[in-house]
């Protein structure tokens, strides 16, 4: 166990009892699975998930906060170092105590929002205040599905939240990741629609593994075409010599 104090806070990270009971809240919103896993996907597919990083959706990130376990389950996170094995941060996980905290945590609005902006200090502190000033996560993003709006929040060197701005292209610089986020428009998996998307410093979009296997199929087809024209043109050079008399070398 490790602990800090933080303002009037006093913050523990402590493991979750095994006797604790996790929240099992419904997925409140129907987009958050498929966009998560899309994030995830990019990633392993460019080679940026080692074998201790972690992402996770709708799973439990932990503090214990003036002596209270608080437990919050952002729809996507991202955990560059974990310092334990899998196996142990299969109910949760205790940054600090079991490695590093997200850098960045993201949240997809559903119709009923509000809980995302929380600010509250008292217990149980609201999503906002958590990742702020507990576990300091630092990127917040909060990306509206239905219309596209990604709001992108940065701490800055007071330690709070400040909503930053994208560049011309409509995206957002993530340091840590080396990374941009920024929206995408099209369809994936039957779900048509906005994504949040990653593109490396170049600008090139990091593609899902989906797109990976097309892009390798419609290779593979053009040089199958290719073949098949040098084939045929082989075959009609040959036709003329034998036309003129001539026998072609095999």
């Amino acid at each position: 166990m490790t602990s800090v104090t933080r303002s009037s806070f006093d913050i523990k990270w402590e493991k979750l009892p095994d006797d604790f009971i996790l929240p099992d809240d419904p997925v409140d919103n129907i987009h958050q699975p498929a966009l998560a896993a899309a994030l995830t996907d990019s990633l392993a597919v460019a080679g940026k998930l080692s074998d201790t990083t972690v992402t996770t959706t709708n799973y439990g990130i932990c503090a214990t906060v003036n002596g209270k376990i608080v437990v919050k389950a952002p729809d996507w996170a991202y955990i560059p170092h974990i310092r334990v094995s899998q196996q142990e941060i299969d109910r949760s996980y205790t940054p600090q105590l079991q490695g590093e905290p997200p850098i960045i945590v993201m949240e997809f609005l559903s119709h009923n929002n509000g809980h995302e902006y929380s600010s509250k200090p008292t217990y149980p502190p609201g999503k906002w205040f958590f990742y702020e000033k507990i576990l300091k996560v630092p990127h917040y993003i909060i990306f509206e599905p239905y219309s596209g709006l990604i709001e992108h929040y940065q701490l800055d060197e007071s330690g709070g939240y400040e909503i930053q701005s994208s560049d011309d292209n409509g995206r957002y610089w993530i340091s840590q990741l080396q990374l941009y986020l920024g929206l995408w428009e099209g369809t994936r998996e039957q779900r048509k629609g906005y994504w949040l998307r990653w593109w490396n410093e170049a600008g090139e979009l990091l593609l899902w593994g989906s797109e990976l296997a097309l892009q390798e199929r419609q290779k593979a087809e053009v040089e199958r075409q290719k073949a098949e024209f040098e084939r045929q043109k082989a075959e009609r050079l040959a036709a003329q010599l034998r036309a003129a008399g001539i026998e072609p070398e095999l």
